[in-house]
């Protein structure tokens, strides 16, 4: 991310001011009507005075970036207010909605392993990482990262397969769901969409993921092609399944989450490119640009998507 550095324990805050994410249980505290959801201070508090565990996750544009929680019964003093992460979320700054949320899963972390799992033993930092290890058995754990994948199904007519779910009125959106222990990416799509509404896919193809710290999911983001089977919704997962056109769509999820991406991306044509045909041009490009003597890898570094369908 463009001006943050990220830092790990034991480091520590140097100088005399420092930006701050400070949260009132899952909400951020910031100035009433900011739009700006960092709070100025010193490297030990914020502006509105001490945190309860306070943390050093990175510099952002030269200055520490710390976070901390609001002091358990003390009251939110005049000229603050407080809001949601997924409000920051809709506000449309990638930067800080992620910053946001790095902060509050560490945070998360902090509170909720201080002792071993396994033995109940003190938990102490491991150096150079967020990690924590067991002082008596060597248990160690680190920062749990949940991925799940969310895929867009569409068929050979031009149509998207969107569901929705109790609660949700009249918006639709994308089959989602958490990757099992020994499953790829590829084949949690392909269970996923038999679990939840019946159909068969094929030529699965990534698109993008997005971090959700909702509270610590990676969201991973694909295409897949309808190859058969009638529509059956497992109404323990959904409300409704149907088949939508490009031009006669529901109400989609907010423009800020990864579903309603992929379902722009498909309305507006978006193509896929297949693995086996980009990568001896991407190697040709390579090998060239090193007999010239240029970093390749600075050169990858703008690349900010990639597409592939699994073979």
């Amino acid at each position: 991310m463009p001006g943050f550095r990220r830092l790990y324990p034991p480091a520590v805050a140097s100088g005399s001011r420092a930006l701050w994410f400070v949260f009132h249980d899952a909400d951020l505290v910031i100035r009433n009507g900011a739009a700006w959801p960092l709070l100025e201070g010193s490297t030990d508090a914020p502006e509105t005075g001490p945190v309860a565990t306070p943390i050093l996750i990175g510099e952002f544009d030269g200055l520490p970036l710390l976070a901390g929680a609001w002091l358990p019964g003390a009251l939110v003093p005049d000229g603050y207010e407080t809001t949601g992460l997924r409000a920051l979320f809709a506000r449309g700054d990638e930067q800080m909605s992620a910053l946001a949320g790095c902060a509050a899963q560490l945070l998360r972390w902090q509170r909720t392993m201080r002792f071993c799992p396994a033995c109940a033993s003190p938990l102490a930092p491991v150096s150079g990482s967020w990690g924590r290890r067991c002082t008596a058995c060597e248990y160690s754990a680190y920062p749990p990262i949940n991925p799940a994948i969310i895929v867009l199904i569409h068929d050979d007519a031009g149509r998207a397969l969107l569901t929705t779910r109790t609660g949700w009125g009249k918006r639709y959106s994308l089959v989602a769901g958490f990757v099992e222990p020994g499953e790829t990416f590829e084949q949690c799509v392909v269970r996923e969409v038999r679990e939840e509404v019946g159909v068969d896919v094929a030529d699965v193809c990534y698109v993008s993921s997005q971090a959700w710290p909702f509270p610590h999911q990676i969201m991973v983001g694909f295409m897949a092609r309808y190859t058969g089977g009638a529509i059956a919704v497992d109404h323990n997962e959904l409300a409704d399944a149907a088949w939508f056109t490009r031009n006669d769509l529901p109400e989609l999820p907010p423009p800020f989450t990864i579903s309603r991406r992929i379902i722009e991306l498909w309305r507006s044509g978006g193509q896929t490119l297949n693995v086996e045909r980009l990568l001896p041009i991407l190697r040709q490009h390579i090998f060239s640009r090193r007999a010239e003597g240029i970093d390749c890898q600075r050169r990858l570094e703008g690349l900010d998507r990639v597409w592939y369908v699994a073979r």
